[in-house]
């Protein structure tokens, strides 16, 4: 039996967030699936979190359980630990993680687009980082 890091499974479950938030936003906009737009953000948020957090531990870094991005990204920054992308707008996504569980927050579904781009490059980059490949 193969036991995987803290950082190997905090980047498994971040793909699988994003899995679930692109599979709900197609069944959303394409196959007539009615759900509250909250749940695919509340994906996003979790595959956001998850990763930066990835590179966290990775990188020997100690971090409080938070939900909150932009404190994570100042982690990220404090110890110098660089992102192949501008990852900023993912900090929009932080209400999500808890507030848009319990109540109604506006969700702009124009802003998925941009969500994925960035969340893959994101990915992309941790996994090059925690596998060590190279371009």
């Amino acid at each position: 039996m193969v036991f995987l890091k803290e950082y190997e499974k905090l980047y498994t479950k971040a793909k699988e967030d994003f899995v679930a938030a692109t599979y709900l936003l197609d069944g959303y906009n394409n196959h007539g699936l009615e759900l509250n737009l909250e749940i695919i953000f509340f994906h996003f948020q979790q595959s956001a979190e998850k990763l930066i957090k990835s590179l966290l531990d990775y990188n020997g870094v100690k971090f409080s359980y938070i939900h909150d991005i932009e404190k994570l990204i100042n982690i990220l920054d404090k110890n110098n630990i660089n992102i192949e992308c501008d990852i900023k707008k993912l900090i929009d996504l932080t209400g999500y993680a808890v507030e848009g569980r319990y109540s109604v927050i506006q969700d702009d579904i124009e802003d998925t687009d941009i969500y994925i781009s960035i969340l893959e490059k994101l990915s992309l980059h941790v996994e090059k980082v925690i596998t060590k490949k190279e371009d």
